[in-house]
C-alpha cells in the first residue's frame, strides 16, 4: 500500500502502544491459554458480542475495527454532552463546543469534519433506531444521554452496510431494567450547572415500564451562553411470548431558550477566550428546539435458526434560531431560521442459517426512511423576526436493500461480506418567489430535485491465531450524498446546488486483536481514498456552501489497550494517528483536511481502594494535536493536553438493603488550560475558534430505592 510507508512518521508514541501489546501477547504463558480454552463459552471473549455489524458475532472474531465500551467506565457526570459517552475510543474525535446551541462535533477517521452543525457522515443509532436522517445529518441532542449503558463504534469498510454513512456507526445501547425501582439524582457545577433526574421503573413477569424526567440549566461558561433543557422518556418492554418481545419508546425534549455565544477569531481568542463578538448581543443569537419521537421495535425468532428484527419510528423536530446577521437582502434567506421537520422510517431484518451442517448465516434487510423539512427564513431585526426571506419544503426519500453473508469456514477462518443498494431522492419546492423590479434583483424559483442511486459493498476476513488473539483484514466501497442543508446555497446565483455529486469512498483496514481475562487490545492500520469528497467551500454568518474536492486521502494507525493490573488498579488507553490530506490536482494538494487532529492520545487510570466496586477514583488525560481551520491551512487551533479527575462511591447499608446512595465528584481541566474546544472549518468571517472554558467542577448524588 503506497501510503503505509508514511505511517511510521505520524508519531513516535505509536510504537509504545504496539510494543506493549506485542509484549503482553508474547508474555501470556501456555498454561494461561489452556485455562482460557477450558473456560469455553464462559470466557470473557464469548461475553463481548458485537451487533453494530448487523450480525451477532463475538468481538474477537469480528473482521472489523469495532470497539465496545460500557458507559460505567467513563467519568461520572451530568450527561449533557455526547463526549461523556465517547471519550477514549480510538478513531473517534469528539470536540465539545461548550455551546449548547450547537451539537457535539463528532468525526470518525475524519468523516464528519465538514459539519457546520450536528453530526455528518456518521450513522448514529439508539437500540437500532436511527438518530441520523436519510440525507445523512444527525444530532445527539435528541436522545436521553442518561439512558445508554454501552456504546459500540464501528469504523472502516463495514460502514458500507449502512448506506449513506461512509464514516462509520455509533450504536448507543440501552438495557432493560430487571427490578422495580425509583431513583432521584441532583447535581450542580461551575457556571451554575444544575440538573435533576427522576426515574421510576415497574417490572413484572411480562412487562417492564420506565419513566424518566431530566431537567438541566446553566448560565454558560461565557457571556450570552445560558441554556435550559427538559427531557421526558417512556419505555415499555413487553414479552409477548418466550420468543418475541416488543419495545415502545416515546421521547419528548424541549430546549426553550439556549443562547449562542458564537465562535471567535483566532486573534480574539488569543486576546480573551471568554469574550463574545458584538453581533451576538446586537442580534440576540439564540435557539429554541422541540423534539418529539415515538418508535416501536419487535424482535424475536421464528425458530432456533433464525432472527427477526423490525422497527418503525416517527418524529417531529422544530428549530427557531437567531443568527448573528440580519439577512435582509432579498436573496439572503434571512437571519432567523424557522424549521419544521417531520421524519419517519421502517426497518426490517431477517437472519437465518440455511444449512444445518454449515455454519453460515445469511441476513437480509430493508430500510425505508422519509424526511420533510418546512423551512422559512426571516430578517433578523436586532433579535426580532422581520420580513420573510425564505419559504420552501424539502423532501428526502430513501430506500435501501442489503444482504450480509457470515460464514465461519472453520475454527480459524471467518468470512463476512455485505452488499447494499441505495436510492435517495431529494426534492425542494420553493414558495418565496419575487419577480425582479427596478428596486431589487428579485428572488428566483429555487426549486429543484436530484436522485442518487448507489451501491456499496464490504468484505472481511478474520483469522484466529489463538483463543486469545486474531488477525483481520477488510476492504469495501461506500458513498456519501450531500444533505439538504449542504445543497441549500451556491456561492453565485440561487437555487438548489444540484451540481454537488456523491462522494465515492474506498477503504482498507487490517489489524490485530487480543482478549484475555485481564487485557483487551486492538491495533489497526487503515487507508481511505475518496473522490468527489464533500468539503466546506465558504462559511459566512451561518450561510455555508460546499463543493466536491477532486480527491482526499486518509491513512493512519489506531490502538486501544485495556488492562486490569489487580483488583485495585486498571488502565484504559487509546491512540489515533492519522494523516488526512487533499490529493489529486487541487490547489490545496498536500494540505491537511481542516477540522481534524493528526494525533490523539487518551489514558485513564482507575484506582479502587480496598479492591471493591464501591469506591472508584479515575484520572484521565486527553491529548489532541493542532487542527487546521481551513483548506489553506493558514491558521491552526493549538494542541492541548487536558487532565480530569473523578471520584464516585456506591454505598449500600446492610440494615437498609433496598436503598442505594451514589455520590460523585468530577473536575475537568485540572490545570486550567487555555485551549480550543472545537473549530468551525472554512469560516469566511474568520470566527473559527470555539473556546473551551477553564477549570470545571461538578458534584452530584443519586438516591435509589429497589
Amino acid at each position: 500500500m503506497k501510503s503505509t510507508k508514511h505511517i511510521a512518521r505520524l508519531a513516535p508514541s505509536a510504537s509504545l502502544f504496539i510494543a506493549v501489546q506485542i509484549a503482553l501477547y508474547g508474555a501470556i504463558t501456555p498454561s494461561a491459554y489452556a485455562q482460557i480454552e477450558e473456560q469455553g463459552n464462559n470466557s470473557s471473549m464469548e461475553r463481548i458480542v458485537i451487533t453494530a455489524t448487523r450480525t451477532a458475532r463475538p468481538w474477537l472474531q469480528t473482521p472489523a475495527s469495532v470497539e465496545s465500551i460500557e458507559v460505567y467506565d467513563q467519568l461520572p457526570g451530568q450527561r449533557t454532552d455526547a463526549a461523556e459517552l465517547l471519550a477514549g475510543i480510538s478513531g473517534v474525535q469528539v470536540d465539545t463546543r461548550y455551546n449548547f446551541a450547537q451539537d457535539t462535533r463528532i468525526t470518525l477517521r475524519g468523516f464528519g469534519a465538514r459539519a457546520a452543525f450536528g453530526v455528518r457522515g456518521v450513522r448514529m443509532r439508539l437500540d437500532g433506531i436511527p438518530l441520523s436522517m436519510p440525507d445523512g445529518q444527525g444530532q445527539t441532542s435528541s436522545i436521553l444521554l442518561n439512558e445508554p449503558y454501552r456504546v459500540e463504534v464501528l469504523r472502516g469498510p463495514f460502514a458500507a452496510i449502512y448506506g449513506n454513512a461512509s464514516g462509520g456507526v455509533i450504536d448507543f445501547q440501552s438495557e432493560r431494567p430487571l427490578v422495580s425501582n425509583f431513583e432521584a439524582g441532583v447535581s450542580t457545577g461551575s457556571a451554575n450547572r444544575a440538573s435533576e433526574h427522576l426515574r421510576g421503573v415497574y417490572v413484572n413477569d411480562t412487562h417492564t415500564v420506565s419513566l424518566d424526567y431530566v431537567d438541566f440549566s446553566t448560565n454558560g461558561d461565557r457571556p450570552h451562553s445560558s441554556a435550559e433543557r427538559t427531557q421526558h422518556a417512556l419505555r415499555w418492554y413487553w414479552n409477548i411470548n418466550p420468543n418475541w418481545q416488543s419495545i415502545l419508546r416515546i421521547d419528548n425534549n424541549r430546549a426553550p431558550n439556549v443562547q449562542d455565544p458564537s465562535a471567535l477569531s483566532p486573534a480574539a481568542w488569543r486576546e480573551n477566550p471568554n469574550q463574545v463578538v458584538p453581533q451576538v448581543e446586537t442580534f440576540n443569537t439564540r435557539k429554541t428546539t422541540k423534539h418529539d419521537q415515538v418508535s416501536l421495535t419487535l424482535r424475536g425468532q421464528l425458530n432456533a435458526k433464525s432472527r427477526t428484527l423490525m422497527s418503525a419510528w416517527q418524529g417531529t423536530r422544530s428549530i427557531e434560531q437567531y443568527l448573528a446577521f440580519p439577512g435582509s437582502d432579498i436573496t439572503a434567506s434571512g437571519g432567523v431560521v424557522d424549521l419544521e421537520r417531520s421524519f419517519s422510517g421502517f426497518s426490517a431484518l431477517y437472519s437465518l442459517e440455511p444449512f444445518t451442517a454449515i455454519p453460515w448465516q445469511l441476513t437480509a434487510a430493508i430500510d425505508v426512511e422519509k424526511q420533510e423539512d418546512k423551512r422559512r427564513g426571516f430578517v433578523n431585526e436586532r433579535g426580532v423576526a422581520g420580513d420573510l426571506r425564505r419559504d420552501e419544503t424539502g423532501h428526502v426519500d430513501s430506500l435501501d436493500f442489503s444482504l450480509i453473508s457470515d460464514w465461519q469456514a472453520n475454527d480459524k477462518w471467518a468470512v463476512v461480506a455485505g452488499v447494499r443498494a441505495s436510492n435517495i431522492d431529494f426534492d425542494v419546492a420553493d414558495r418565496f418567489i419575487v419577480p425582479p423590479n427596478s428596486d431589487n434583483a428579485g428572488n428566483p424559483d429555487d426549486s429543484g430535485q436530484v436522485e442518487f442511486s448507489e451501491q456499496s459493498w464490504s468484505l472481511g476476513l478474520n483469522y484466529t491465531i489463538r483463543p486469545t488473539a486474531s488477525l483481520f483484514a477488510s476492504v469495501g466501497e461506500g458513498f456519501e450524498t450531500p444533505t439538504l442543508t449542504e445543497m441549500a446555497y451556491q456561492n453565485e446565483g440561487s437555487g438548489l446546488n444540484t451540481s454537488l455529486q456523491t462522494s465515492a469512498v474506498r477503504q482498507f483496514d487490517m489489524g490485530l486483536k487480543g482478549l484475555t481475562e485481564r487485557a483487551r487490545w486492538l491495533t489497526s492500520l487503515f487507508y481511505i481514498e475518496s473522490s468527489n469528497d464533500l468539503i466546506v467551500d465558504q462559511s459566512i454568518d451561518g450561510r455555508t456552501t460546499y463543493r466536491n474536492a477532486a480527491k482526499t486521502e486518509r491513512y493512519g494507525l489506531e490502538a486501544s489497550f485495556n488492562y486490569v493490573f489487580s483488583d485495585q488498579w486498571s488502565l484504559r488507553s487509546s491512540a489515533t494517528l492519522m494523516r488526512a490530506v487533499f490529493a489529486g490536482s487541487t490547489a490545496e494538494q498536500g494540505n491537511m483536511l481542516p477540522g481534524l487532529a493528526r494525533e490523539q492520545i487518551f489514558n485513564q487510570l482507575e484506582y479502587r481502594p480496598y479492591g471493591t466496586e464501591s469506591w472508584r477514583l479515575k484520572l484521565q488525560q486527553n491529548y489532541r494535536s493542532r487542527i487546521a481551520i481551513n483548506d489553506n491551512n493558514s491558521d491552526f487551533a493549538p494542541s492541548a493536553t487536558v487532565w480530569s479527575f473523578s471520584s464516585e462511591w456506591d454505598y449500600r447499608s446492610a440494615d437498609m438493603p433496598r436503598w442505594q446512595v451514589q455520590p460523585w465528584f468530577r473536575i475537568d481541566n485540572i490545570s486550567d488550560k487555555r485551549y480550543v474546544g472545537s473549530v468551525v472549518v472554512n469560516q469566511g468571517n474568520g470566527r473559527a475558534f470555539e473556546p473551551a472554558p477553564g477549570r470545571i467542577w461538578l458534584l452530584g448524588v443519586t438516591l435509589r430505592y429497589r
